[in-house]
């Protein structure tokens, strides 16, 4: 045979062979051969009329099924998708663990300066201050956190695509999916400040002043 060129594969790697011949070459060599797939440039593309006539041709190989090419693109996906959603619920879970740690956090930080709060409500800090205050605290705490976790995962996908990258694995860096995540991590800021926060607004103000 007669080495006509040589390619480098695409980004992702590809779903065809490392050695791609002509069908005249490909039937000369292989008797029994498993087609895995065909792909078929049809006149008129891809229309209800077109995919009805190759499945009618489909009738006999029952195992065989008709992908256009937006179909076949997703259904390559489908496995990298479904190990993301996993990793997501991975994610849903640290968060929520991570919410009580905050709330823990703040609770003991507020039961520890009960007389510095004392002492800020004595001289003029209203409740809405000092709710604010311990939610500009679990916020910063979140967002630190929040911080932290972004440049690790992103220094370990580093990692990992040079280590993959034999196969066809290429660093790609969600910056949309980044952004939605830190304005979780605000949230869930937020949120976790709710109960510490009210608890703080609520001390009175003598008995803080007097507490030991």
């Amino acid at each position: 045979m007669r080495l006509k060129g040589i390619f480098d594969p695409p980004n992702g790697g590809s779903p065809f062979g490392s050695v791609t011949m002509s069908a005249d070459t490909f039937d000369a060599n292989y008797a029994s051969p498993q087609n895995l797939m065909t792909l078929i440039n049809i006149v008129g593309g891809v229309t209800p009329a077109n995919t009805a006539r190759l499945d009618l041709a489909l009738n006999r190989f029952p195992d065989a099924k008709v992908q256009t090419s937006a179909q076949f693109k997703q259904a390559q996906e489908k496995d990298m998708n479904l190990i993301l959603n996993v990793l997501y619920a991975l994610l849903g879970l640290s968060v929520i663990i991570s919410l009580f740690g905050v709330v823990n956090t703040l609770v003991l930080s507020v039961f520890e300066r009960t007389r510095e709060i004392g002492m800020l409500r004595a001289v003029g800090m209203t409740r809405r201050q000092v709710r604010r205050m311990i939610r500009y605290e679990s916020i910063t705490t979140a967002l630190i956190g929040g911080a932290l976790g972004i440049l690790v995962g992103t220094f370990l996908a580093v990692l990992t695509t040079q280590a993959l990258s034999d196969q066809g694995v290429v660093l790609a860096i969600p910056w949309g999916t980044l952004a939605v995540l830190v304005v979780a991590t605000i949230a869930a800021g937020i949120l976790a400040a709710m109960f510490p926060a009210r608890r703080a607004s609520r001390l009175n103000i003598l008995k803080a002043l007097q507490y030991e």
